[in-house]
């Protein structure tokens, strides 16, 4: 029986190694083109077992395509409902075009890199590949801060925040795309680059180059799209959460005064919203941070510790990246009553059962919704 960790089981008939260290690894496999762009600390690596291929080409395949099916459906539903084209759903549908564009130029080629067990393309589609994933990541992370910032807007300040326009949604968008291509593209002009990383099926930013300059991008970016976001998101949603436990409070304390049990239905006091808002906020902030925390742990690693880095490691954070763009349409699409209902009318078979006005996310939805719809309808 042939072991996989044998180097020579793992060889090809008749093949020659290009490994400058003598053994066959899993850079030996890669077009010779692309070997400049390889960093000489993957070569100390033999290739990973078949299986664990097998494994991530079929776990990218169903992650790609429950993606692009999910955000294409959003997408249609919410612009082919008149209902649902208001200045918050637009930010909306961004986070769903951008999770769309992000699976949609990650998975396939993700995918045939795994059958054939290392990058199968050119460099320079090596060099789009991670632009794409960088790019479609960080407008994915700055529509949702605006989503949550939205939100916060709405449910904390109330009657005197100020509403969102069409305007006010276009510009942010703009903002969150232009900002992304700038800081994306960078990489092309000498700050950083893009490069083949762990088992050679994907490209991303170039953690391993050990010059202050390369490494300086990745300092900043990372501040730019991870830490800042995270402060914010679990800032608002903190306040948010805040602002539901302070009304419910008041609620509480009228119905005392007014001598009833409580103002809401029997049914809404089984489940008070308070406790379902802390729910979707601590699901929102724990989803984001399972997503990219694992891919900002393999950079900062990468650059302070290399020896820690193998291919096997380098797999979960691009992997766990990618699935955001699967929940993200489930968070913030699915949870919205008008959408459910759309969907249901659309798609039957698709549509979503269970609590509709009384479900937090649902509540916090439509009322960013009332606050812009006024001033449109004045």
């Amino acid at each position: 029986m042939a072991s996989w960790n044998n180097p020579a089981n793992l060889a090809p008939e008749g093949f020659v190694s290009t490994n400058p260290f003598g053994n066959y690894t899993v850079v030996d496999a890669a077009p010779k083109a692309l070997l400049h762009m390889v960093d000489p600390h993957w070569y100390q690596f033999v290739p990973l077992n078949p299986m664990w291929y097998g494994l991530l080409g079929f776990t990218i395949f169903c992650l790609g395509i429950l993606s692009v099916v999910g955000n294409a459906i959003v997408i249609w539903v919410f612009m082919n409902t008149k209902s649902l084209r208001s200045p918050a759903n637009l930010l909306v549908v961004n986070l769903a075009v951008s999770d769309f564009l992000m699976m949609g130029t990650q998975f396939p080629p993700m995918v045939v890199n795994c059958y054939y067990h290392t990058w199968a393309f050119s460099p320079f589609i090596c060099e789009l590949y991670g632009f794409a994933g960088s790019l479609f990541g960080c407008i994915s992370i700055w529509t949702m801060i605006f989503i949550t910032l939205d939100r916060y807007n709405v449910i904390v300040k109330g009657v005197a925040a100020e509403p969102l326009t069409g305007t006010g949604s276009m510009m942010r968008i703009a903002f969150v795309w232009i900002v992304s291509i700038v800081w994306t593209i960078l990489p092309f002009f000498g700050w950083n680059r893009y490069v083949p990383e762990g088992n050679l099926t994907a490209c991303g930013t170039d953690y391993l180059t050990d010059t202050a300059f390369s490494h300086s991008y990745l300092y900043v970016y990372c501040g730019w799209v991870y830490i800042f976001p995270l402060f914010i998101i679990i800032g608002a949603y903190s306040q948010i959460v805040g602002a539901v436990f302070a009304h419910e409070k008041q609620m509480r304390e009228q119905a005392k005064k007014m001598g009833v049990k409580s103002l809401r239905s029997e049914e809404a006091q089984n489940t008070s919203a308070e406790c379902r808002l802390a729910k979707v906020a601590l699901m929102t902030v724990s989803l984001w941070f399972i997503a990219w925390t694992p891919y900002t742990i393999i950079n900062f690693t990468g650059m302070t510790n290399k020896s820690l880095i193998s291919p096997l490691f380098t797999i979960w954070g691009s992997l766990f990246a990618k699935a955001n763009a699967v929940y993200n349409p489930i968070v913030y699409a699915i949870s919205h009553p008008k959408y459910r209902s759309a969907l249901e009318k659309k798609l039957p078979c698709l549509s979503c059962q269970g609590e509709t006005q009384s479900d937090t996310a649902s509540v916090t939805t439509t009322q960013s919704e009332a606050a812009t719809e006024k001033p449109e309808s004045a």
